[in-house]
Order: structure tokens, then C-alpha cells, then sequence
């Protein structure tokens, strides 16, 4: 059971802990567990849905209730959705039927569906998937929680997860800021989580440094545009400001951020990422088209200069920085003209990784109502591997650079036994010796391929 302090805020909060010390388990006049329960819980999405899915797991543990990695196993089902690419939604909905057998084959299994898949459809997946017990809008806990506890009298029937989310290794997703208001003619998040609302900064220090007291020695601060933080705060701090307080907690090693936005990243932001040892130099900085045309009908608020300026200015300060960005191939209207400059643009700026993914229309957003989806899906696939192969091209160069070189790199937990963590500029390394888990060590590279590096330590010492 997870340690933590517990009480009402509303959802997006995280509850203040004014000491990292375990509490007793709850008593009668508080929550009242119907009964022990196994919960099986399913993420897909951002990181900012697995910080949600942490959270409410916590709650879960926080009551008593127990994880289990089966489905079949569990007497609570959860699928916390994402609706911004179409794959994940088919996801989502193949999970649900597969566990529409499991409340056939046992009536008394309960289910629910949260993330941002619910609203705008909420009546379409009630008549989808009548089995289901709640749906639950992002950070919305209740109607979940309302599935195993019974409502205090002074709590108005609302329930939520009041527990710090203390994951298993090293590192912890952290939300700064909640929502979005861009409006990109693609994008369905800001219908779906609302709003740019930004956390109080004594908050998210007063969590941060219960997560290092428990091990957590990197956070990353998360936002749909993160350097958005701050503005809706009567002091109005950005996220350089955050990042400083954050800085001064002891054990606290490395402060990773995403996802920015270009008009967001100030100078001022920028100088301090720059300036402080514990902010690590890597972007998740999406550009998503390399034509003006196409970054107007998206409506994304700068031009391709722009963007290029702002590249510019991030290089100028910190020249090793890794950046990464989000490509969208085959929005309405895309040439071939407009997709060579795409290309074009990766080929100039050589980002350290790309993600990209075809256009899909997405229900209840602009580019739905008023576009039409005219490049053809044959067209969006070539696109889409003409994008990958250059992606891994330039990766593969880039990686081999590090050859020969030493880097910092904090170690995440093993795979196939085999330690690996990441550098300060965001790439993959496999270390070729044991490693204690959370160790922050200098390790010499000495083999790259296109999505990670492999290397030994400089210290012989390092021991698991």
C-alpha cells in the first residue's frame, strides 16, 4: 500500500503533504470498502493519461484494493481511452469486447471506461457498450471510485483519488498544467480535457519532494502545451520559475518537460533550462508540417520560419539539446509540394526522433466539421514511410556520433536483465554490466543503431 496523506481537493489538484509519512488505514466514519477487490487497470495514450491511470491506481491501493495484470482476474475493470488518433480508439474498443465475454461469464464484474474517449461520445459508447458501470471524463475519478465506495455524508457523493502516485523506478510523470487552449483544427483535447489550467506551484513541489523522499529521483512535468504553465495563476510564474523551486529539492536529480509549443517556449524559459544543471536539455518541440499553407489550415499560430527561429534559438544556447518533434502526414488539403517541404524541414533541422502519424479525422473538432479528408489513404501511408525512413536515417547518423563518447545516463530497470536508462538529451542506452536501479553513472558508448545506444561504464566499480 502506497503511503500518503489523505483529503478532498477537486480532481486536477493533487493533494498538498506537508510530511512523506505513512498513514493508518481507514477507519469507519471515513470511505467504506464494499469488500476486498482485485482491479485490472489499461492504459493507452499520452503520458499525461498514465499519470491519471497512476493516480487512480493509487486510490485503489490507498483503499486496500489489490493490482492484478489480468483482466480476467479482477473484479473492477478500467480502460482509460484516448480519442487523438483513430488507432488508439480501435484499441480501446477491441479491450471493451473482449471484456463484454468476461461480464457474460460473470454478471457481478464491474467496468468502467475513462479518459478522453468519454464526453462528446459518452451517449454513443452507452449504447456501444451497455455493460459498462461508469464512464469518467479525464481526471474526473468519481463516477470510478462511486464503483467501490459508498459516499461520506459531507462529501457531497463525490470521490477521488487523494494519494500520491509513487511509481515502482526511478522516474514519475508529473501534470503541471491540465487542458489546452489552441484549438488546433485536428486536435481533440482541448474538448476533451478542457481549458489550460495550471497546478499552484507550491503543490507541485510539495509532491515532487515526496516522490524524491520515496526514491523518484527524475520527474517529468507535463503539460499538452507545458510551457503554458503559470498563466492562469494570479502570480502568473512560468515554467522556469517552476523548474528553479523544483532545482533546490536536494533529492532531485534530473527535470525532464513536455510536450512545448512554440509560441509558448520564451527566451526567458529557454535561458533557464540552459542555466539550471537538473533540467535536462531535451524538446518534444512538434512542428507537425513543413508548409505554411498547412500550418494555417491546421491552425498552429507560427509560420515555418518561425519555428525555424525558435530551433535556432534553442541550439544557440544549448547546442547538444535533443529535440524532438510530431509530424502529421496527409491533413486536407496536403500536396506533394507540401509534403517536400515536410521533408525538406526534417532534413534541414536533423531532430533526434520523429514521430509521425497519418491524419485521421476526429469527431467534434474542426478540421471534422468544416474539411474533407481528401488525400487518399494509399497517399498517406507513402507518406508516412517516406517520413519513417528519413526519421531513422538521421537517427541512425545522430546515434553514431555518440560512439566513443561518455555519457550521463540514469538507470530505469532492466530488460532481458540488461541494465538501461537514458542520457540528459533523451537517447535509449543499454549498459553491458549490472547496475543498481535508480543509479545515476558515466557511461561509455560504445555501439549506436538507429533507436538506441549500448555501452559499459567508465567506473569499473558500478555495481547492481
Amino acid at each position: 500500500m502506497l503511503p500518503a496523506i489523505s483529503f478532498q481537493l477537486p480532481a486536477w489538484i493533487v493533494p498538498r503533504v506537508t510530511l512523506p509519512a505513512p498513514i493508518p488505514p481507514l477507519e469507519a466514519g471515513g470511505w467504506k470498502l464494499e469488500a476486498t477487490m482485485k482491479y485490472y487497470l489499461w492504459t493507452v495514450g499520452c503520458q499525461m493519461n498514465k499519470a491519471d491511470s497512476e493516480k487512480l491506481a493509487a486510490g485503489f491501493d490507498r483503499l486496500g484494493m489489490k493490482a492484478v495484470d489480468r483482466a480476467e482476474r479482477a473484479d473492477l475493470v478500467v480502460i482509460n481511452t484516448c480519442s487523438v488518433r483513430q488507432h488508439a480508439e480501435d484499441r480501446a474498443y477491441s479491450k471493451l469486447g473482449r471484456v463484454r465475454d468476461l461480464k457474460k461469464e460473470r454478471p457481478t464484474l464491474k467496468v468502467a471506461v475513462m479518459g478522453c474517449m468519454v464526453g462528446l461520445k459518452t451517449g454513443e459508447l452507452e449504447k456501444r457498450f451497455p455493460y459498462v458501470d461508469a464512464f469518467a471524463r479525464p481526471q474526473q475519478f468519481g463516477p470510478v471510485m462511486a464503483l467501490v465506495e459508498e459516499p461520506a455524508e459531507d462529501m457531497g457523493g463525490e470521490f477521488w483519488p487523494t494519494t500520491y502516485a509513487v511509481p515502482e523506478g526511478p522516474t514519475a510523470f508529473v501534470p503541471v498544467v491540465h487542458g489546452c487552449n489552441k484549438f488546433c483544427t485536428y486536435c481533440i483535447v482541448p474538448y476533451r480535457r478542457g481549458r489550460e489550467k495550471s497546478r499552484p506551484m507550491d503543490e507541485i513541489v510539495r509532491e515532487v519532494g515526496y516522490l524524491t523522499v520515496h526514491g523518484v529521483r527524475e520527474v517529468t512535468l507535463l503539460g499538452q502545451t507545458v510551457e503554458a504553465y503559470g498563466h492562469d495563476l494570479a502570480e502568473q510564474p512560468d515554467l522556469g520559475d517552476l523548474m528553479r523551486e523544483l532545482s533546490a529539492l536536494e533529492r532531485l536529480e534530473r527535470i525532464r518537460f513536455l510536450t512545448s509549443y512554440p509560441k509558448d517556449m520564451t527566451h526567458r524559459i529557454l535561458k533557464t533550462i540552459a542555466e539550471l544543471p537538473k533540467v535536462m536539455e531535451c524538446f518534444s518541440l512538434p512542428v507537425q508540417a513543413g508548409s505554411d499553407a498547412v500550418l494555417q489550415s491546421m491552425r498552429r499560430g507560427y509560420t515555418i520560419g518561425e519555428y525555424l527561429e525558435k530551433i535556432a534559438e534553442v541550439r544557440a544556447l544549448m547546442p547538444n539539446a535533443g529535440i524532438t518533434t510530431d509530424i502529421i502526414v496527409g491533413y486536407p488539403g496536403e500536396t506533394e509540394a507540401d509534403f517536400e517541404a515536410t521533408c525538406d524541414v526534417l532534413e534541414r533541422l536533423r531532430f533526434d526522433k520523429v514521430h509521425v502519424a497519418a491524419y485521421s479525422p476526429r469527431p467534434g473538432t474542426i478540421a471534422h466539421r468544416t474539411m474533407a479528408d481528401d488525400v487518399p489513404q494509399a497517399v498517406k501511408a507513402e507518406r508516412l514511410h517516406r517520413v519513417e525512413e528519413i526519421e531513422e536515417r538521421i537517427s541512425r547518423e545522430i546515434n553514431a556520433s555518440y560512439v566513443g563518447t561518455t555519457q550521463e545516463v540514469l538507470i530505469e530497470g532492466l530488460k532481458h536483465e540488461q541494465p538501461f536508462g537514458r542520457t540528459r538529451t533523451g537517447r535509449l542506452v543499454h549498459v553491458d554490466a549490472p547496475a543498481r536501479i535508480g543509479s545515476l553513472v558515466d557511461v561509455r558508448i560504445e555501439h549506436a543503431g538507429p533507436f538506441s545506444l549500448r555501452g559499459s561504464f567508465v567506473d569499473a566499480l558500478v555495481l547492481a
